[in-house]
């Protein structure tokens, strides 16, 4: 009796130990809509988060091939301090990759509080979430289609 009243003991404790890691938005897997901030068109989520993006074969994504994109964030300044990371989720695999780190978040720019460029590739195709970190907590999640690789055609 004293042996499973030590295991439940232990089992609690490590229960409420463990780490609640924060949920991102946007689990139904759609792809994040597209908005106006000055002149750009940008993906994200409107007055959060977005990345300057068109569906134009310029910032559409491909397996593995590296594209600029230039991000941008809305919220307070306290909210915009600390380090950037983005992370990656497939959806058909679960994959998850780091697909940006940067120390800081630039100054406003486009209509957005704070923006920071980047180069971005994503290895497979298929749905993408990716989940903005600032600091230690999720700033927004943006959904992404990766498009298959085209085919070259020979005349």
């Amino acid at each position: 009796m004293r042996l499973i009243a030590s295991v439940l003991f232990i089992l609690l404790f490590l229960t409420g130990c463990t780490i609640e890691k924060p949920d991102p938005e946007n689990k139904e897997w759609e792809i994040s809509p597209l908005f106006k901030s000055g002149t750009y068109t940008m993906i994200g989520q409107e007055g959060r988060l977005g990345f300057i993006y068109d569906h134009s074969e310029v910032t559409r994504f491909y397996p593995n091939k590296k594209q600029k994109y230039m991000w941008h964030f809305w919220g307070k300044a306290e909210e915009l301090q600390g380090p950037l990371k983005v992370t990656g989720t497939s959806k058909d695999t679960g994959e998850q990759i780091t697909v940006l780190s940067a120390a800081t978040i630039g100054e406003p720019n486009n209509g957005a509080d704070a923006h920071i460029p980047s180069i971005m590739s994503l290895p497979s195709p298929g749905l993408w979430r990716l989940d903005a970190y600032i600091g230690e907590k999720i700033f927004g999640s943006i959904i992404v289609q990766v498009q298959e690789q085209k085919k070259e055609v020979n005349s």
